[in-house]
C-alpha cells in the first residue's frame, strides 16, 4: 500500500464516508425478491452486486443512505406500495446483521453508530411519485425513516419538471412548492438529484433548509443534464446544502454520454429498459460492451468534478454519493464500494488537506441532516402539518 493510500484509510477510520446513494435495496428486489437467505451481503457478493459487508468496511463506508427507489413506470398505489416495500427491506437488513449496521434517522444516530463502530443507515426515497401525489404518504415515509426524497425521478410528475424529460410546468408546480415547505417542517432532506435545472432553482428558492443532491456531479466538467449548473452549485452554498458527486460514468465522463446513448438504444432494441440490472440486462449490457468498447471514467476523472465543485460552492458543500448497484458501470478504481480510499487518495495527491477530506467523507453530511432537523423543530413550533393536495392548490 502506497503512502497516499495508507494516510486515505486512516483518514477514513476517523471521518468515514456518508455516501448518499447506493440501490442495493432494489437489486435485492430484483434479483431474490427480498429473500435474504438467498442473497446474504455478509458474504463476498461480487459476482452479483458492487455492495456487500466487507467491501463497505473495506471501503471506509460509516453511513449509507440506502435508496428506497422505485422505476417512475410505477405510479400511483403501486409506486407507494413498492416504496414500502423498499423501506422495509432496509429494516430487514438492519434487523439481519445489527453488528454491522446501525439503522438511523438524526445526526446524532449518525454519530452514535461511528462511536459503536457500525454503518449508520439511512434512507432516501427516490423520486416523488413515491408519495402518490399525498402530504399524507410522505408524513408517513418520513415516520418509517426515509430521510430524504429526490423531487423526480428520470420522469417529470405531477409537480416537478426530471432534468431528463419534457417540462410540465418549468420547475416546480405550486403543489412541489408546498411539498418541499412540507419537507422542511418535517425535517427530511430535499435531494434535487435528477431535477431540471428549473426544478433545483425553485427549490432553493422555497426551500428554508440546507437541501442536497444525492448523486449529481458537475454540469461544467461533463455537460450532462444530470449534472448541476454552476449557477446552482453557487447558490447552495448560500442555501448551506451539500452536492454528493456521483460515479456513474456516463454522468461524469463526456465521452460516456455518446456511447450510453447506443448501448441504451441496444437495451431497447431488445424488448429491456436501459436501467434493467437483471441478470438478462446485464448480459445483453455485456455483450454490447464487448463488441463496442465503452470509454472507461477513472478516480481521476471523478475527482475532477470533486475539485470544481469544491471550488465553486466551497468544501463545506461537498460529498460523495457514488450510485453502487444502481448503474451496470463503474469507473476503473471504484469498481465497487471498497474503491473509496482510492479516491481519498487521488484527492490528497491534488493536495486536499486532512480537515477538506472529513468535509467531505463525514462532516458535511451529518451537519445538513442536522441542519435540517434545526429547521423543522423551527417551523414546526409556526405552522401544523399541510393539508394542501394537489387538485386544492392554484398557481
Amino acid at each position: 500500500m502506497n503512502e497516499l493510500l495508507a494516510h486515505a484509510v486512516n483518514l477514513l477510520a476517523e471521518y468515514p464516508i456518508v455516501d448518499g446513494h447506493n440501490d442495493l435495496p432494489w437489486a435485492l428486489r430484483e434479483q431474490v425478491a427480498y429473500d435474504l437467505e438467498l442473497l446474504d451481503i455478509s458474504q463476498d457478493q461480487r459476482a452479483r452486486l458492487h455492495t456487500d459487508l466487507r467491501r463497505l468496511r473495506a471501503g471506509g463506508v460509516g453511513a449509507q443512505f440506502w435508496s428506497v427507489y422505485v422505476p417512475s413506470s410505477l405510479v400511483g398505489g403501486a409506486a407507494l406500495t413498492a416504496t414500502l416495500e423498499q423501506v422495509d427491506a432496509v429494516r430487514l437488513l438492519a434487523a439481519r446483521y445489527p453488528r454491522e449496521l446501525r439503522l438511523s434517522f438524526t445526526a446524532a444516530d449518525m454519530e452514535t453508530a461511528r462511536s459503536e463502530g457500525r454503518i449508520a443507515s439511512l434512507m432516501g426515497a427516490e423520486g416523488g411519485h413515491s408519495i402518490d401525489n399525498s402530504l399524507g404518504a410522505l408524513r408517513g415515509l418520513y415516520e418509517l425513516g426515509v430521510r430524504y426524497m429526490t423531487l423526480t425521478h428520470n420522469d417529470s410528475n405531477d409537480w416537478a419538471d426530471s432534468a431528463t424529460d419534457e417540462p410540465r410546468h418549468d420547475g416546480l408546480a405550486p403543489f412541489g412548492e408546498e411539498v418541499v415547505r412540507e419537507m422542511n417542517r418535517l425535517g427530511m432532506l430535499v435531494d434535487l438529484s435528477h431535477t431540471a435545472p428549473a426544478t433545483m432553482r425553485d427549490a432553493l428558492r422555497v426551500s428554508e433548509a440546507p437541501v442536497i443532491f444525492s448523486h449529481s456531479s458537475a454540469r461544467a466538467v461533463c455537460d450532462h443534464p444530470r449534472n448541476i449548473p454552476d449557477d446552482v452549485l453557487e447558490r447552495l452554498a448560500v442555501n448551506g446544502g451539500v452536492a454528493m458527486a456521483t460515479f456513474v460514468p456516463k454522468f461524469v465522463l463526456p465521452a460516456a454520454i455518446e456511447w450510453t446513448l447506443s448501448a441504451d438504444a441496444n437495451m431497447r432494441a431488445h424488448g429491456l429498459d436501459p436501467l434493467d440490472l437483471s441478470e438478462e440486462g446485464k448480459r445483453v449490457q455485456l455483450a454490447f460492451e464487448a463488441a463496442n468498447p465503452r470509454p472507461v471514467a477513472t478516480v481521476s476523472v471523478v475527482a475532477d468534478h470533486l475539485d470544481h465543485m469544491r471550488e465553486v460552492a466551497g468544501v463545506n458543500h461537498i460529498g460523495i454519493g457514488g450510485d453502487y448497484d444502481g448503474t451496470a458501470f463503474t469507473p476503473a478504481g471504484l469498481e465497487d464500494v471498497a474503491g473509496y480510499p482510492n479516491l481519498i487518495a487521488e484527492l490528497l495527491r491534488r493536495n486536499w488537506s486532512d480537515s477538506d477530506i472529513s468535509q467531505l467523507t463525514w462532516r458535511n453530511a451529518v451537519r445538513v441532516l442536522a441542519d435540517a432537523e434545526s429547521v423543522a423543530t423551527d417551523i414546526s413550533g409556526r405552522r401544523g402539518p399541510s393539508v394542501v393536495t394537489l387538485g386544492s392548490v392554484v398557481a
